[in-house]
């Protein structure tokens, strides 16, 4: 299979409660979204949701949202990842119905970095660029890093910048692509923009 003609997205993530009590936080986000259109694995590590572009994003979006509302600090960190050679087992969920499964309007502060790969791209510098400034164009823009960008402000524009980025990052002739994004959620560091 050649690079970028998988049409599978991917997404491998790990989340941090910072309590004790973690497993709660863990299991009860996991439990309480619904999978519906999407495989998952988890092991010791880590979680793979895999399966079309928006289920992956909406499963990811739910699965934060349910840990942020515990009101504990939560880290995530999660490699998007799509066109990427030899990616074909479940591909059955490629079929699943289009419609998303999980709503949830709860306002949440988020706090982000996040960084693209564009893979086997000689110009992966203007891809980079032109979606920092769609960050910049969509208000969610924080601030500029050595390795990342700064994304914040509400998980749903938050997360609706990130499926944008990667669907439009995906659109250009090199398809096969790498996101990073590292959250903080109910930090205490936010200063009060925990609900904004």
């Amino acid at each position: 299979m050649e690079c970028g003609t998988s049409k599978i997205v991917g997404c491998r993530f790990s989340l941090h409660p910072m309590t004790g009590d973690f497993i709660p936080v863990i299991k009860g986000a996991l439990e309480a979204t619904d999978l519906t259109g999407v495989w998952k694995h988890t092991d010791d590590v880590s979680t793979v949701i895999r399966g079309q572009e928006q289920h992956v994003f909406n499963v990811i979006k739910a699965i934060t949202l349910h840990a942020a509302k515990t009101g504990e600090h939560v880290a995530v960190n999660a490699t998007f990842s799509a066109g990427c050679p030899g990616d074909t087992a479940g591909d059955s969920y490629m079929e699943a119905d289009p419609e998303v499964h999980n709503h949830d309007d709860t306002k949440q502060y988020v706090s982000s970095q996040f960084a693209l790969y564009p893979m086997n791209n000689p110009d992966y510098m203007s891809v980079i660029y032109r979606e920092v400034d769609r960050a910049k164009e969509r208000g969610v823009f924080n601030d500029s890093m050595h390795y990342a960008s700064g994304i914040h402000g509400d998980i749903h524009e938050v997360f609706d910048f990130y499926e944008e980025t990667f669907g439009h990052a995906r659109s250009d002739e090199h398809r096969h692509l790498v996101m990073t994004v590292s959250m903080s959620i109910n930090s205490p560091s936010h200063k009060g923009n925990h609900h904004a």
